[in-house]
């Protein structure tokens, strides 16, 4: 699962940078800067059916044959949920003064929209959120980190049908009401422009959607859902948006916005074709969600290679676009090459829809030193 890191992870992380880096001290940043820790629900909650909790996606893809290599599911995962005084101590101890972590959407809306609030999940996030401020620690909230109640999957295809905008409008207002007197910074979704492509493209991700060449899969059609998916993600992130800077964002003073997926890449070769195919898949990779949600509509090279595949926004959705975030979030792990194949792709990959053959190799060097699989998120 490559999801960003457990509580522990992140501080072990964190520690390691601060102490290879010698030179850098804290009194070197403004008071007002945040240094924090990110998890998100699924990978450390536990308690996965217990208080009410519904199901969720990824608890019922975890419980497939086959799905994770290892056979590991979330289960119990780190068991914050029973152990989140000793998670929030840990982090108070090492100094951070922020943590960004996700809201389990089937905790607090077992059913979707088609059921009850769960009283003990609200609980759950008011203990957490009054402990964190209680200890000097800024709390930023995601709404969703690639999860998802599996009854709304069940019932319409999830984020294949537009009904998924209401249920996620539903959803945010729930948490915009019950905890936005103290979170001050929220994500609407986390890394929603590599989501469609490893649950909709490569199907390595729940609902394990794709077809050839891209993977194996029993369903789904890898060319036209991920466009589909992306489409109902952007204006559900313009629903909760649209509401928080309508209803409560000047009575609760905070600020809202949404966090991607951001790789870097270099020309393969120095020739011109090499430079545009690096332009070209940062622009599928990353303009993708950038474009919408900044200026209402995709990026023109989208809509010149994929008119058939990418869905319009009609007029009223493009006005609702125009409110914007409040900062958007990058979270990067890496930077590759990427080398044009505009007229003889043939490998699939995630990147392979902008035409581009990507590396970590040249001439048998890497483009760097291998390091740990983890984001930092740079917040603008």
């Amino acid at each position: 699962m490559a999801m960003t890191l457990t509580v522990a992870s992140s501080l072990v992380l964190f520690l390691h940078f601060i102490s290879s880096i010698a030179s850098i001290d804290r009194s070197q940043f403004p008071n007002s800067f945040l240094f924090g820790v990110a998890t998100s629900s699924y990978q450390i909650e536990g308690a996965a059916l217990e208080d009410n909790k519904g199901a969720s996606n990824w608890d019922v893809f975890t419980h497939l044959p086959g799905k994770i290599d290892d056979g590991s599911n979330g289960d119990v995962a780190d068991d914050h949920y029973y152990l989140y005084e000793d998670d929030v101590e840990l982090m108070h101890s090492l100094g951070v003064n922020s943590y960004r972590f996700s809201i389990s959407w089937s905790r607090i809306l077992p059913r979707g929209r088609f059921g009850q609030i769960n009283e003990f999940g609200v609980a759950f996030y008011n203990k957490l959120i009054n402990l964190l401020l209680s200890k000097g620690i800024q709390p930023f909230v995601t709404l969703s980190h690639y999860d998802i109640p599996q009854e709304l999957e069940d019932r319409y295809g999830a984020w294949l049908s537009s009904e998924v905008q209401r249920d996620f409008g539903y959803y945010a207002e729930i948490c915009f009401r019950e905890f936005g007197d103290r979170v001050k910074h929220w994500v609407t979704l986390n890394e929603a422009n590599l989501w469609p492509k490893f649950s909709y493209m490569l199907g390595t991700y729940p609902p394990g959607r794709c077809t050839q060449p891209f993977g194996n899969c029993d369903f789904g059609d890898s060319t036209i859902e991920p466009y589909i998916t992306a489409h109902n993600m952007i204006l559900s992130h313009a629903i909760a948006i649209s509401n928080y800077k309508k209803n409560y964002q000047m009575k609760q003073e905070g600020v809202i916005g949404i966090v991607l997926y951001a790789k870097w890449y270099e020309p393969f070769r120095n020739i011109t074709a090499d430079h545009i195919a690096a332009k070209r898949a940062l622009t599928f990779a990353l303009d993708w969600f950038l474009d919408p949600v900044i200026f209402g509509d995709y990026p023109p090279d989208m809509k010149a290679f994929f008119s058939s595949r990418l869905p319009a926004f009609t007029d009223l959705e493009k006005k609702m676009l125009q409110l914007k975030v409040d900062f958007i979030g990058l979270n990067h792990y890496t930077t590759i090459y990427a080398q044009d194949c505009k007229f003889s792709c043939e490998v699939a990959t995630s990147d392979g829809n902008a035409m581009v053959i990507t590396t970590t190799e040249r001439n048998g060097r890497s483009i760097g030193e291998p390091g740990m699989h983890n984001a930092a998120t740079i917040v603008y």
